[in-house]
């Protein structure tokens, strides 16, 4: 973690109405040291001083994130806090980061106004505006909606923050409504959050019918458009016919290899090769009790490594990146609170794990990607190869989708 960027003037989220009187005043979670730092890696002096200013110095994106701050008692405060319908920035926390650009998926699936879960065309729309409009009182965070935006970004000491969203459900079976979201800011979008939709089958179901022919219709339209299209929560059949479909190569934002963690929630290799093929890239998930291992079963950085090396043995290193999945808060209480929206026990099956408190080293957006590159840097990999893992391959797919 490093110190707050210069150009971070403190803004907090949300700090241009009153808390109490505007919206509930519910306590959050703290962005920085919730849990202790991780203790996992010895860097010399001189590999801190190489982490630092590999992460400093370059583009270094997050292709899947929630950095969103949640309530410090999630039991408590979880439900008056969906229901304000303002999902706080953590700006200090990533000001911390080092990050260029965040993928912020800003709807799961699960925190909705209307409904404890499911896809609501208002509740997309509400969302996303609140989220603008907090935006738009602070001068730090940008909207990205280009590689122009990303890469002045990272010239000015800035942070992009490209909107995404984990399925297209919301779309029912209208395909103008990309368009909408497009000129909303998303340049990111999910097939489909575990459940069936109307494109296709979600990685819980019973049985997986692929990309239906409307499926079909938006991953044109998506295409078209240039918005990114992502398959992490969707059915492997359904997976791999949006990679046969798509014209554009596609995104794995965040999952990991099931050869390494042999879940639903993981992908098959054959099928991230398939992906890899098109000139398509993975991004490393890290939300807790994902991206496990055998080596490492408790989770924490070197489980989710153990798919970064198994990946670049497989598919090549040009087709692995990072997207955490992390928040600030409890992430496992969020999880533990939302388990009928998720698919988390699903995904498991009979595979048996130990549960964690967190992840450890990747516990929040404002460490993941000082640890990740600490760890590149510790095991021997070249500035080159670091560069494209953290950025530089999400760059080079951004480039022919993103028009």
């Amino acid at each position: 973690m490093l110190e707050p960027a210069e150009q971070y003037k403190k803004y907090r989220s949300y700090s241009y109405l009153e808390a109490g009187v505007d919206y509930p005043d519910i306590p959050m979670a703290k962005e920085v040291d919730r849990v202790p730092r991780y203790a996992g890696l010895a860097l010399s002096e001189e590999q801190k001083k190489r982490t630092e200013t590999l992460l400093r110095d370059n583009v270094v994106i997050s292709l899947h994130d929630h950095p969103s701050v949640f309530p410090e008692d999630l039991d408590r405060d979880m439900r008056a806090y969906i229901r304000t319908g303002r999902e706080l920035t953590g700006y200090d926390g990533l000001a911390r980061s080092g990050l260029t650009a965040v993928f912020d998926n800003v709807m799961d699936g699960t925190c909705t106004i209307s409904s404890e879960g499911g896809w609501k065309w208002v509740d997309v729309l509400h969302d996303l505006g609140m989220r603008m409009s907090d935006l738009a009182h602070q001068d730090y965070i940008v909207k990205g909606e280009s590689l122009k935006d990303i890469r002045t970004a990272h010239a000015e000491g800035r942070m992009a923050l490209v909107f995404g969203l984990e399925a297209a459900t919301m779309i029912e079976n209208e395909v103008d409504r990309l368009d909408i979201l497009y000129g909303f800011g998303v340049r990111q979008i999910g097939i489909a959050y575990s459940e069936a939709n109307s494109l296709g089958s979600g990685l819980k179901e019973r049985g997986d019918g692929g990309l239906t022919y409307f499926g079909e219709t938006a991953v044109n339209r998506m295409n078209k458009l240039g918005m990114a299209i992502d398959i992490s929560h969707s059915g492997d059949v359904t997976s791999m016919d949006v990679i046969k479909h798509s014209k554009k190569p596609i995104f794995m934002t965040h999952c990991g290899s099931r050869e390494v963690w042999p879940t639903n929630r993981m992908k098959p290799d054959a099928l991230i090769k398939a992906m890899a093929e098109r000139g398509g890239v993975i991004g490393l998930e890290a939300a807790p009790h994902t991206t496990l291992s055998k080596a490492h079963p408790a989770h924490s950085l070197e489980s989710v490594m153990d798919h970064f090396t198994h990946l670049v043995d497989v598919v090549g290193i040009e087709h692995v990146a990072f997207g955490p999945d992390t928040l600030f808060g409890d992430h496992v209480g969020l999880h533990d609170a939302f388990s009928a929206n998720l698919s988390i026990s699903q995904a498991h099956g009979h595979v048996e794990y130990e549960k964690q408190p967190y992840v450890d080293g990747l516990e929040n957006p404002a460490e993941c990607f000082y640890n990740i590159i600490g760890w590149l840097v510790s095991n021997g990999y070249s500035d080159d190869e670091i560069t494209a893992v953290v950025g530089g391959n999400i760059v080079r797919v951004l480039e022919e989708v993103w028009i």
